[in-house]
């Protein structure tokens, strides 16, 4: 069970953004997808939800997503973009149930409510939340939609675009669990990150990108390493490990400023 792209092309308009992507990620594990800005990540997510054409192939549970109808891959997979604008006065609760698959039974909205915290907020209007608990009511809403982990046999799928990128420290380990016990019980979840630390401590399978291309694919302990993500990233970084563990902590390194050593000879 799992989503597999091979020689994965994109182009929009004259330019070229995504060269030969080959991408393996497997059901029961968190897949998080790594790079900087422009390096193709966002454009390579919509290519394996389907949302945009591509050349080469991808399958999702063993199916031709190009093949696969809008219906058959709602039920498959849910996914969470970077950004979703909403131009009328719905309410929590209203948005969340966009998610629904069958609307007779509203059960799933509360319980998907409840995960990510905000059952209290279901009656406030949607348009009147911060920016960190709209980006958690539409995880609920794709938690709504995809239902349960495993269905028919066959894993069902989190796509998250950025999952965490408006949220404080509590959430963001909050909703990368959620996504971890989402892996346990059986199903995929493919997550668009930026913050390496938090990579480190909930993936089980890292793919880097940089220019369109994949420069590293394998497990935290091979991929979240000076001699892969300096070069990706262009910027020193200083490595350590977490108190008892061997989860990586990855900070950027400061270039030294002009005359700061000789400033700190002075003192």
């Amino acid at each position: 069970m799992s989503v597999l792209a091979t020689d994965v092309r994109v182009r929009l308009g004259r330019t070229q953004i995504l060269h030969g992507v080959d991408l393996t990620a497997r059901a029961g594990e968190v897949t998080c997808i790594v790079g900087p800005n422009g390096s193709g990540k966002t454009t390579l997510m919509k290519a394996l939800t389907g949302e945009i054409p591509y050349d080469g192939r991808i399958e999702l549970e063993g199916q031709d997503v190009a093949r696969l109808t809008p219906d058959a891959l709602a039920r498959l997979r849910g996914v969470l973009p970077q950004a979703s604008a909403l131009s009328f006065p719905f309410t929590v609760q209203e948005v969340v149930s966009l998610g629904l698959l069958d609307r007779r039974d509203p059960r799933p909205v509360r319980h998907a409510l409840a995960q990510v915290g905000l059952l209290d907020l279901a009656a406030r209007f949607y348009q009147d939340l911060s920016g960190g608990q709209k980006q958690r009511v539409q995880l609920a809403r794709v938690l709504t939609q995809i239902g349960t982990p495993v269905w028919h046999g066959g894993a069902r799928w989190l796509f998250l675009d950025e999952p965490v990128s408006a949220l404080d420290i509590a959430h963001q380990v909050q909703v990368m669990q959620i996504a971890r016990d989402f892996a346990l019980g059986g199903g995929g979840v493919i997550a668009i990150m930026h913050d390496l630390n938090l990579t480190a401590m909930f993936a089980d399978h890292v793919v880097v990108l940089r220019d369109g291309a994949v420069l590293a694919s394998g497990s935290v302990a091979q991929t979240i390493r000076p001699e892969v993500l300096e070069p990706a990233y262009g910027c020193r970084m200083s490595f350590g490990t977490q108190p008892g563990s061997d989860i990586p902590v990855i900070l950027p390194l400061l270039a030294p400023q002009a005359g700061a050593a000789d400033r700190a000879g002075a003192a």
